[in-house]
């Protein structure tokens, strides 16, 4: 799951404080483990073909399943609203907030890990992807104007990263926290070590990685950050959006350095649809400015904007939005209004 989004330390808890599994921020959460099955998987994917590779996945993911009940369970929330928020879509796809439901939800996620290796090895058919929106993209990069991807952990990133570098004039840097995938980013690495060449792990945006991205955007080049996951950063400014019916707490990051930057601002979602990878772009703004006195008003308009696009996406691809944790989970945040 070698992702974007920001870095930085875990949010800080009040003395005396304790988290439960299920309430840890996400980079607490160690994959090691579910990696090194991968691995074995795709020495088989490799010999034998997807098959064979998903015939010897179900015991991984079984055992897998016994031994992250936080995980478990935070498929079962997610499987859960989605049903309660569009019961006709998931009888139409066969979802139940069961323990069916959770083991075809980290099927589905196995399979992208798969298709994330077979990337990096050279094995996937990228000229079969399909791309949605880049008309006016690719004339921002004709014109040499770079802009800023706001993406979310729906589908597979990694294929975007790819395409990326198959087409020179499309230069993407990634802004991760590593931290919580290195086994993951390593086995990519053996795969084919370009595989970091554009990756930026970013601890805090200081003043000196803003102007660094900003030299990147007035090349032209685009950079890519998370809008679905909290920055792993004491105290995070977040701001409270409606996603799947419930309130949830999205990161106003993402915005705050696209008025910095100053550029034009996309969303990016993945997805496979009937055996096909999609790639949409949409363009979200042209640009965003926080006046002094409704700052909080526009990053929360600007996040209930973006949720509102990744419920649109996840609906469209239920089981590809790949969060294992609590996700609905407030407390210890601070919201961008107070």
């Amino acid at each position: 799951m070698a992702r974007a989004a920001p870095a930085g330390a875990a949010p800080a808890l009040a003395a005396g404080t304790t988290v439960s599994d299920s309430q840890r921020h996400w980079a607490q959460i160690n994959e090691a483990s579910f990696v090194g099955g991968m691995r074995l998987l795709f020495g088989i994917y490799r010999i034998a073909g997807r098959w064979p590779f998903r015939f010897a996945l179900y015991p991984v993911l079984a055992w897998y399943l016994l031994s992250k009940p936080a995980a478990r369970r935070a498929s079962m929330e997610y499987l859960q609203r989605l049903c309660a928020f569009d019961p006709a879509l998931a009888r139409l796809n066969r979802i139940r907030p069961d323990w069916r439901g959770v083991f075809r939800h980290f099927s589905s996620f196995a399979e992208n890990i798969l298709d994330k290796m077979l990337l990096w090895g050279g094995l996937f058919k990228t000229a079969n992807v399909v791309s949605f929106g880049r008309e006016q993209m690719l004339e921002n990069i004709q014109a040499q104007r770079g802009g800023l991807l706001v993406c979310a952990h729906l589908g597979n990133l990694e294929l975007c990263r790819v395409l990326s570098r198959q087409r020179r004039q499309l230069r993407i840097t990634v802004l991760v926290h590593t931290r919580h995938a290195q086994a993951f980013n390593r086995l990519l690495a053996k795969l084919d070590p370009d595989s970091q060449l554009n990756l930026m792990q970013v601890s805090e945006m200081t003043p000196a990685t803003a102007m660094l991205l900003a030299e990147k955007v007035g090349r032209g080049e685009f950079v890519a950050i998370a809008g679905d996951r909290i920055p792993v950063s004491p105290m995070p400014r977040v701001a409270q959006a409606s996603f799947l019916g419930r309130t949830a707490a999205f990161p106003v990051g993402p915005y705050v350095l696209a008025s910095l930057l100053q550029c034009p601002v996309y969303l990016l979602f993945s997805m496979t649809k009937n055996g096909h990878s999609e790639c949409h772009f949409e363009l979200f703004r042209e640009s965003i400015h926080l006046p002094r006195k409704s700052r909080d008003q526009v990053l929360h308009e600007l996040a209930a904007a973006y949720a509102a696009r990744l419920e649109f996406f996840c609906l469209k691809a239920p089981l590809q939005w790949f969060n294992f944790y609590d996700f609905w989970h407030l407390s210890g945040y601070k919201d961008a209004s107070r």
